[in-house]
């Protein structure tokens, strides 16, 4: 007999359905030391073997905490609003045999299907073995549900369901009763959505940033992530996940990609090849005139790790003026941070002089082009769309500001220019 999770797979000739995928920023194609387990840099949701959704059904308002204690032990899905000591509301869900559920968060409990970090920005993480200090990422975080029919919607709702098949919002929590009845919260810190306007393509441009209730309804982002009041209902807007929707868990931020759109994406194998093509043009260090390459796709994934010397190969470059070099140890124009501020040997520009990496992750890519430029002060390579749509995005970043990053390490853009055009020297022969 076979296993629930091997019945999708059974049949050879059928592929297992694909909702999309999950992507986290900052991770250019896997975790610092790895992808492992439930602990990784992207999670794909297919289609379960059997459904695992639920819905709301029946509603509880208790008078005693022992109550709602009573509730919590049942064998059904639950969520609990605590109005006051003295009062709470139950709702308990039942099984939907039309949706698959898929939760996330940092808890590394049964429930969760994707564990997600607090991303380091500049490509760091927490490793497998590092404590979680302050995480302000919850540790049930959202979920994301599935129609199991074509065209396979995919909605996000706030918060997860913990081992007891239980969400608590209590006394502290934002929440309230809708019009028509049905009771409805916030997360402490919240989860925020962007659906960017004409989809994941190269005429796509920023949209507006959103918080999802638990229920998942849209509404106006509060004042603060976690401040007691909600903002305004946004009608006219769903939880309904796009190509390109990205969402935020005050920590990390994940793109959601479908699979129709990561049908129309670059693969690792175009990424490779592209990079091949780079270095089969021999670029040269105009000043050491030896011949440059971009380093592999495994290395490049592993940046952080790597310390160029002046006998690599690999690329640098000033950002102020694009001009692409080997490594070299003159033109400082600061003891303090000697890369900081250096002078182009071509063009006598001064500015930030960094190695060049290439963005290995594909679903960052929003179309197929050449890796022609570069982020201003990181140094990640990418197509010249993919960088500009970039540069428009602001990211969420702690409680209540926003910047443009690099999609590839979560770097900060450099506000006056996000982004360099590449500059490179054929050879001369």
């Amino acid at each position: 007999m076979l296993s629930p999770g091997q019945e999708e797979h059974c049949a050879p000739t059928k592929e297992p359905v694909k909702y999309g995928e999950l992507v986290v920023l900052g991770y250019n194609g896997s975790l610092p030391n790895g992808d492992r387990g439930r602990r990784k840099s992207r999670f794909a949701l297919y289609k379960r073997a059997k459904a695992n959704g639920v819905k709301p059904s029946t509603v509880h308002i208790l008078n005693t905490p022992q109550a709602s204690k009573v509730i919590s032990y049942t064998h059904q899905h639950s969520i609990s609003y605590t109005l006051s000591r003295n009062q709470t509301v139950v709702v308990e869900y039942s099984h939907d045999k039309d949706t698959d559920m898929f939760q996330i968060g940092r808890s590394t409990e049964g429930p969760i299907d994707f564990v997600v970090t607090d991303t380091v920005s500049g490509g760091g993480g927490e490793s497998e073995d590092t404590p979680i200090t302050q995480s302000t990422i919850s540790r049930f975080a959202c979920r994301v549900v599935c129609e199991r029919n074509p065209p396979y919607t995919a909605r996000i709702y706030a918060a997860g369901f913990d081992s007891s098949k239980n969400i608590f919002l209590g006394e502290k929590a934002a929440k309230w009763k809708n019009p028509d009845g049905h009771m409805d919260g916030l997360t402490t810190n919240g989860v925020l959505v962007m659906h960017p306007r004409g989809g994941f393509t190269e005429e796509s441009k920023p949209g507006v940033w959103r918080e999802i209730s638990v229920c998942g309804d849209v509404y106006t982002l509060r004042e603060t992530r976690s401040a007691q009041t909600r903002g305004k209902l946004v009608e006219s807007e769903s939880n309904v996940l796009q190509d390109g929707s990205l969402v935020d868990l005050c920590g990390a931020t994940l793109l959601w990609r479908t699979a129709d759109g990561l049908f129309h994406t670059p693969t690792q194998k175009h990424l490779e090849a592209l990079r091949q093509e780079l270095n089969a043009a021999r670029p040269q260090c105009p000043v050491g005139l030896n011949t440059l390459a971009f380093p592999s796709m495994q290395r490049c994934s592993r940046a952080l790790a790597s310390v160029p010397t002046q006998e690599d190969k690999q690329p640098w470059v000033y950002l102020a003026c694009g001009h692409v070099h080997g490594y070299h140890d003159w033109g400082h124009r600061s003891e303090r941070d000697p890369n900081a501020q250096r002078e182009c040997p071509m063009c006598r520009t001064v500015g930030p002089y960094v190695p060049l990496w290439l963005g290995c992750e594909p679903a960052f890519y929003i179309d197929t082009g050449a890796p022609t430029h570069a982020f201003v002060p990181c140094g990640h390579v990418c197509s010249e769309k993919s960088a500009r749509y970039w540069a428009e995005i602001p990211l969420p970043h702690g409680t209540h500001a926003f910047h443009a990053a690099c999609p590839f390490c979560t770097t900060q853009l450099n506000l006056a220019q996000k982004w360099a055009k590449l500059i490179f020297q054929g050879p001369i022969d």
